[in-house]
């Protein structure tokens, strides 16, 4: 009988709250700027080339509703210019509200899938449906994704350059950053002398008396190092605490990376040529990294690193997105780090001056959340109009020594 009223009490208080629910649906769907039974289609692609080395996509609508997105992979702008156009006909009078159904005909279809011309050039436009859905709905796209899990997002700052710009970033409220490691020689041999492995240390050690033991310091490797010296690298280094060790090796060699992990107390990070779940999955079950580092322009977009983020969560692993490109990639960013309850941290290298018409404001090492509807920011053609176009290549780079190629 108890049993009974329990479930009666229940089913009395869902009655009563069911006629709120319902208004307060209606009232939201009033207020959106496009409502639910309203047609919505995509009328066009539309890429730029934006210095210094980035691509910016607009999805045109009949509504005039206009999502922003970056499909970009480095040193290959015009290919994926041309990926873009390729799937543009798909996309062109479809609604672009059905975000996930889109994500799989894109990927899905296409035969050969994945790769990381592919999975870019789906990157921007999944960035690009969500704006659209965020801004027809009238919310910010973090709402759409299960609400908020916290009221602001940290971010850091690349540290390279003097000691004099480091004070500068941190009286601007950066509260962490991300170096490399220190060396004579602009490439590192496969085995280092043991002199090298001492400056790189002392070089760190200079850095952490800069900005103190209340800042957090990354290093990052980016995978340009042998296995060998790696790990002599990392145990130098180790007496410093950094945040964490980036790409010790080539990324791709996650058997090896799992074997660095587990031989250092340092958490290492990894994932920013990691391409969708599938890559994740690997890193995940070999223990490769405790910090992933999916690019929401690389990855598959906003969708995919959500699910990323989600086995992540199931593995104690932390999201710390990869972004060393633009602000739409940044707002991208943003909105999953609201969404997400295992997010550490936000890389970027452009709060959007120049670029956007509210440039994000750091503040105690935070970003505000944003409360503008879909990614929360609109491009400012006039500020960009003397950044249209680049020719940006990747470094060639070769050995001092005896000229063999080496890793960038």
């Amino acid at each position: 009988m108890a049993q009974a009223n329990k479930f009666s009490r229940r089913a009395a208080v869902a009655a009563l709250m069911a006629p709120l629910a319902v208004e307060t649906a209606h009232a939201r769907q009033a207020n959106a700027p496009v409502k639910a039974k309203d047609p919505l289609k995509v009328t066009k692609l539309e890429t730029f080339l934006v210095k210094p080395r980035w691509v910016f996509l607009k999805i045109h609508t009949n509504a005039g509703i206009t999502g922003l997105g970056e499909p970009l992979l480095e040193g290959r702008a015009l290919t994926i210019q041309t990926a873009i156009k390729e799937i543009e006909p798909y996309l062109i009078g479809k609604d672009p509200r059905p975000i996930q159904h889109h994500w799989q005909a894109i990927y899905r279809h296409a035969f050969y899938r994945g790769g990381p011309i592919l999975t870019s050039a789906l990157s921007g436009i999944d960035q690009a449906l969500w704006d659209i859905k965020g801004k027809a709905l009238g919310v910010p796209v973090y709402e759409l994704l299960g609400g908020p899990t916290r009221n602001r997002i940290r971010v850091y700052a690349h540290g390279g350059g003097s000691p004099e710009r480091i004070k500068g970033l941190i009286a601007q409220g950066f509260t962490a950053f991300k170096i490399g490691p220190a060396r004579r020689r602009r490439y590192p041999r496969y085995v280092e002398t043991p002199a090298e492995v001492k400056y790189a240390a002392e070089k760190m050690a200079e850095f952490r008396r800069v900005v103190g033991d209340g800042i957090d310091v990354g290093v990052d490797f980016h995978g340009a190092v042998s296995p060998a010296h790696a790990k002599m690298l990392i145990k130098a280094l180790e007496p410093y605490n950094p945040m964490f060790i980036e790409e010790p090796i080539q990324a791709q060699n996650h058997d090896v990376m799992a074997e660095i992990a587990r031989s250092t107390h340092l958490p290492i990070a990894t994932g920013e040529r990691v391409f969708t779940k599938w890559g994740f999955r690997e890193v995940l079950e070999k223990k490769v990294a405790t910090i992933l580092q999916p690019d929401l322009c690389h990855a598959g977009g906003i969708s995919e690193v959500r699910s990323i983020a989600a086995m992540a969560e199931a593995y104690y692993a932390a999201i710390a997105p990869h972004n060393p490109m633009g602000p739409i990639s940044l707002a991208a960013g943003v909105q999953l780090a609201a969404s997400i309850p295992n997010f550490l941290i936000q890389e970027q290298v452009s709060l959007g001056d120049g670029y956007i018409r509210q440039p994000f404001k750091v503040r105690e090492g935070y970003l505000e959340l944003p409360t503008a509807p879909g990614l929360g920011v609109e491009i400012d053609d006039n500020a960009i109009a003397d950044k249209l176009g680049h020719d940006w290549r990747n470094p060639e780079s070769y050995d001092d020594d005896d000229g063999s190629v080496m890793d960038w």
